[in-house]
Parts: C-alpha cells; structure tokens; sequence
C-alpha cells in the first residue's frame, strides 16, 4: 500500500464502488482463484479480473500464481491490511447481497471439501492409516500445547503442511501462520481444510523445504510433522530450517520414532539422530517426548537455537 495521504485516498477511492467492497469481503475469507471468484459475485470474469487488478495496485488485495492458477486474499499484515479490516467492520451484516456471497462462499467450500476428499481417497488411505492405526492425532496434538510456548508462537511456518493440520492446531496462537508443501494437490486440500476451519488469515504457499522462500530469521516458530523420516538429506532440511528462525524461536519436530526391536524396514528416527541434526544446525533440543503406538511410536521434539539456551544456563 502506497505511503502517505495520496496512498490512502487511491486505496479509499478503489473501494468506493459496490463490486469491490464485496471483493473485499470475500478475500478476507481465505484465497481464492478467479474463477471462484467470478462463481460467488456472479459476474464475467473479465469484469472481475478490472476490479481485482485495481485492489491490488492499491495494496487491499494480494495476488499470487501457484502453478497454473492465480489466487487472491487480503493481505494479512500491514497498512492494507488495517484499513481492510476497518472498512470490513462497517458492513452490515443483514445485507442481502453479502448473505448470497456467503451462501455461494460455501457452494465453493463444499466443492472444494469435494475435491480435496476424492484425492485423499485415491492418494492418502494407507499414510492416514499408518498413523492412526499407532498414534492418534487428538493424542499427538495434547502433548504439542503441552510441551510448546503457545504464547511464543508468533509468526509460524509449518513446512511439508500435507493437509495443513498442524496450521490447524497452532494457527489460533500465531501472530501469522504459512504452510509450505511442494506439491500443489496437497496445498489444495491444506487450503480447503483451513478454509472450512474458519481460518481465512492462515496462508498455504508452495515451497521446498531444501530451499524455503524466506529470508534469514523470518520466523519465531517452525513445524515439522511427520517429514523428517521422509527426507532424502534430513540435516541439510534442519539446517534450512534453522537458518528462517529467529534468535528466540522454537523448532517442533513430529515423526515417527525408530524402535529398535521392531521391523528395520520401518519408517522412523532415532533421538540421536535428531540431536546430531540439531547440533549440525546450530540447535539444541529442550524437549523430548515419546508415545507409544501399536507398531511404531512417535516422538515430540523442541529444539531451540543453542546460543539461546546457553545465554540461558548462563
């Protein structure tokens, strides 16, 4: 958003018209593609994109291109964001036109709930079942906000987010929160489920967790879950990871934990493993957790940059 009385008055005389105000309204739900858009305002998408452009140029809208599609959302940080937020607040919620928005916002949930289930069933039964057949979520997610600093959040990055659960459970207590995964179906299902949750200001991007699209110390706390066993160079992932945290942050690592009398074969990592990953990239673990499942067990790790804890001891 353009600085100044000049920035302010454009953004003001961009949504001074009735189209874009609901444009607004819309957005401020979660991202959305053009043609979900022009599907909820009922109106061409040539019109729409004129509309769309001029809320970007002005800073209230952010637009973005994940593969072949290009997405819209309000911006969830900043003067824009501010003065959305305002204008948003004055509409009146017995509107007619606004209620057929939002009953035609959750024709475009119910699909997408559709399309990210149908790819679930065809690509994703025997992952949830591992899991669940060990270690239930609801038992994993109550050892998280115990062992975690839900009031250090701040701004979180959950990398490899699959179906953006962990978004779901720590996204409340964020300041912001962004998922990254590289492949594009898996951010579609992350969007979806976050978009049913009510979560419109959480963010899914694609990224690779070797080369995350973020600048050095851009996030008070990153996740990790289930990922690291699946990686080909584990070090090299933790070592990226610990180059976007900040001095004071704070690293979860969910996954499988290697059980020594088990099956070889298995998935899992060894906690000496994780410590010599930790250790590598400048980390030290403050916390470790294991649960015990039928097969495999998990294990729960916080790690911490190792400048702060020994500031700490000190």
């Amino acid at each position: 958003m353009a600085q100044g009385l000049s920035g302010m008055i454009d953004a003001l005389r961009a949504v001074a018209e009735p189209t874009r105000l609901r444009l607004l309204a819309i957005c401020s739900e979660g991202e959305l593609t053009v043609s979900e858009i022009t599907h909820i305002v009922g109106q061409s998408q040539p019109r729409v994109s004129r509309h769309l452009k001029l809320l970007c140029n002005t800073g209230l809208l952010i637009r973005f291109r994940e593969g072949h599609f290009v997405l819209y959302r309000v911006p969830a940080k900043g003067r824009g964001a501010d003065l959305v937020q305002q204008l948003l607040r004055q509409l009146p919620r017995d509107d007619e036109q606004l209620e057929l928005d939002n009953s035609r916002m959750e024709s475009v949930k119910a699909e997408r709930a559709r399309r990210a289930a149908d790819y679930l069933r065809f690509n994703s039964e025997d992952w949830a079942r591992l899991r669940e057949a060990n270690v239930s979520d609801r038992e994993i997610n109550q050892v998280i906000v115990d062992i975690m600093n839900t009031d250090r959040i701040g701004d979180l990055l959950d990398i490899g987010t699959g179906t953006g659960r962990m978004l779901k459970l720590l996204g409340k207590f964020a300041s912001s929160a962004v998922g990254v995964d590289i492949a594009p179906e898996m951010l579609a299902v992350a969007r979806s489920n976050l978009h049913a949750a009510g979560l419109g200001k959480v963010m899914v991007r694609r990224g690779d967790m070797y080369g995350l699209p973020y600048p050095d110390s851009a996030f008070d706390t990153v996740t990790l879950d289930h990922l690291l066993h699946l990686a080909e160079d584990a070090p090299r992932v933790i070592r990226e990871v610990a180059r976007v945290l900040r001095p004071n942050g704070q690293i979860l690592v969910v996954d499988f934990s290697l059980r020594t009398n088990g099956d070889p074969d298995s998935p899992g990592i060894s906690d000496e493993s994780l410590e010599t990953w930790f250790e590598a990239g400048g980390l030290r673990c403050a916390e470790l957790r294991h649960l015990k499942g039928q097969s495999l067990n998990v294990v729960l790790s916080v790690a911490v940059p190792r400048r702060r804890q020994d500031a700490a001891v000190a």
